[in-house]
């Protein structure tokens, strides 16, 4: 088979949307959209280009590269191993999968926990069960499509518009006030709150549990398999558009009506018992609850098919068990904790993840100055680093007051320009050494 049929194209598009929409694509759009007002739409469009744009283009340049350790080994191997690593661990049980059942479960079931019940008894209980269900559908990495993209990912897309056609109907129209960090520079917040995703580098793993499931499916070239992965990336994307566009939307109505709130999950909550009383609290729920565990399933199937090729020993179903045992021991330090870390984490992971897969479509182009890559990412690195250690109040004698000059710096964006110079760098060093 060269190419899939059009059900299971849709089917494995739809896959990858669910691996995508988690937790943080669930808080962060609505709330971008309370707090940016009438400035929400301006928001969300630098919204789409950190979120859908550069994942999207991330998964089709790991396809294109023949995956993510690869397109790292062109920096240099040992960057490869370690970037990788860090990639997966963050992806993985250290961020991204305990925040899965944190954000479900403060969702899901602690509005129906009394004040006076134990809260930490309880989200050790559902950690447990919540991992030990996301372990049992990953066993088969290879059958995701059947399990996420042909019956949870369009229950997920139902209730999602359960929520849009009552806020359609029944809330008032308007837009709030745009907070003061929208109303100057709304699409560049909207880029930086892109971030919190984690989709760009998440994407750079994804494309291999996408892979197999194409594989499965009875596709057999690589060179099928890497466009019918791009396929997948493209369906995932319009899906994702959609349902930022509602989110946001609705976000923006919220805050019209209840004000910006604390968080994304509140604002959503607020909105949802607006609408439908209890049951809205039941229908956010049930999102919350779906949308967690498809990506958690998900990242749990990336982690484990990338430490099983590194660490053969042990088998994949042993590494899933591993990494969904230590995401529920992480997940009982509570969502707050997991979002305060994954903040500079992500800051400092984040562009360097954006300029490999910047690089990797200019491959053919650079391929013969080979020090671009170690260049380009080399300098982005260094002042992605200096920017996440100085938002935790770390400051590098005599080396962050020079980063902070640099134009873009107080936007979150100072590496842009150590980036554009480690191209120029790196071209006139390869013609020298070469």
């Amino acid at each position: 088979m060269e190419r899939l049929s059009i059900k299971n194209r849709i089917f494995v598009g739809m896959t990858l949307f669910s691996m995508f929409f988690g937790a943080g694509n669930l808080i962060f759009p609505p709330f971008m959209g309370a707090l940016a007002g009438e400035k929400a739409w301006l928001a969300l469009f630098g919204f789409v280009i950190s979120a859908i744009g550069l994942p999207v283009l991330g998964v089709a340049a790991v396809a294109l590269s023949d995956g993510l350790e690869n397109l790292a080994k062109r920096v240099h191997p040992l960057f490869s191993s370690v970037f990788t690593l860090l990639i997966y661990l963050s992806i993985g049980p250290c961020l991204a999968i305990p925040r899965t059942a944190g954000t479900s479960f403060e969702m899901a079931l602690l509005p129906y926990i009394s004040e006076s019940g134990n809260k930490g008894i309880f989200l050790a209980v559902y950690s447990v069960g919540f991992f030990a269900l996301a372990f049992f559908l990953a066993q088969k990495p290879e059958m995701l499509k059947e399990r996420l993209g042909k019956y949870l990912a369009p229950i997920l897309l139902i209730l999602i518009g359960a929520l849009f056609i009552g806020c359609l109907v029944k809330s008032e129209k308007g837009y709030g006030d745009a907070a003061e960090i929208y109303q100057s520079h709304a699409a560049v917040q909207g880029f930086l709150d892109g971030y919190q995703t984690m989709d760009t580098i998440a994407a750079l793993n994804f494309g291999l549990v996408i892979a197999m499931n194409i594989r499965a499916a009875g596709v057999r070239k690589e060179k099928d398999i890497a466009k019918e992965t791009v396929t997948a990336g493209m369906i995932a994307g319009v899906l994702m558009l959609i349902v930022y566009g509602v989110l946001t939307w609705i976000g923006s109505a919220a805050g019209n009506l209840f004000g910006a709130g604390e968080n994304g999950a509140q604002t959503l909550s607020q909105m949802a018992g607006y609408l439908y009383g209890s049951t809205g609290k039941m229908i956010l729920g049930a999102i919350f609850f779906i949308a967690c565990l498809n990506t958690c399933t998900g990242l749990i199937c990336c982690c484990g098919e990338y430490f099983h090729t590194i660490c053969p020993g042990i088998s994949y179903r042993r590494w899933a068990l591993i990494f969904s045992g230590i995401s529920a021991v992480i997940a009982n330090a509570g969502l707050t904790a997991i979002l305060r870390v994954s903040v500079p984490v992500l800051q400092w992971l984040y562009p360097m993840a954006i300029m490999l897969i910047v690089l990797a479509f200019l491959h053919h182009r650079i391929e013969k100055w080979r020090y671009v890559y170690p260049w380009v990412i080399g300098l982005t690195g260094i002042s992605s680093a200096v920017h996440a250690l100085d938002a935790l109040g770390c400051q590098i004698p005599a080396v962050t007051v020079w980063v902070e000059r640099i134009p873009l710096y107080d936007l979150g964006l100072g590496w842009i320009l150590p980036a554009a110079a480690g191209m120029i760098i790196g071209i006139i060093w390869s013609r020298i050494r070469d």
